[in-house]
């Protein structure tokens, strides 16, 4: 099942079908344990009601059978922040492809990343961490593409190139090409 999927399940459809799986969902004591966190002396939470919608409505924790499963599942879902809390993260980053940042070991909380480490907190959202990258200085650099060809270089390709334009229906552009093309070395 892909994550677009599984994202417009309710957490109760969720937890219907992995019971079908015979694969434990421990959400509601989750729930109940960030709660208790939430209502302790040790943890202040100051958007308190923000969080606990956010844990009642998009909270879910998926019991996997193992590390290979997981990874899957997480390259899926591309998620916008990643944490691998393994006793070797490091191992397992090759086998990770799709998630905006990537935060390796127990002592690299979300925060880190977000605000001193030196990426930004400007990720790929809702699963386009399989198709886009975090913002970079890259992205406010402008770029040019430069293209250069031998007479030897057109020769080679450049009937390829005048039938996909012509393909096309851009005969100015196939015609473009063709009076480029010649048998011999001018050079």
């Amino acid at each position: 099942m892909k994550y677009s999927d599984l994202a417009e399940k309710t957490v109760a459809e969720l937890t219907a079908m992995l019971k079908e799986k015979k694969t434990e969902l421990f959400t509601l004591k989750i729930k109940k344990q960030m709660m208790q966190l939430q209502n302790t002396s040790e943890v202040k939470v100051a958007r308190k009601d923000i969080a606990k919608k956010s844990i009642d409505e998009r909270c879910c924790i998926i019991v996997v059978e193992s590390i290979d499963e997981a990874i899957n599942l997480m390259n899926e879902i591309a998620p916008e922040h990643l944490e691998v809390m393994t006793q070797n993260p490091f191992e397992l980053l090759p086998k990770i492809k799709h998630a905006g940042a990537i935060f390796l070991g127990e002592n690299t909380p979300e925060p880190i990343g977000d605000y001193i480490a030196g990426p930004n907190h400007t990720l790929p959202t809702g699963g386009t961490a399989k198709f886009y990258s975090p913002l970079g200085v890259e992205n406010f650099m402008k770029k040019s593409s430069i293209i250069a060809f031998s007479r030897k270089g057109i020769n080679e390709i450049g009937e390829e190139c005048a039938l996909i334009a012509n393909t096309e229906g851009l005969t100015a552009h196939e015609q473009s090409v063709r009076v480029r093309v010649s048998k011999e070395e001018i050079f």
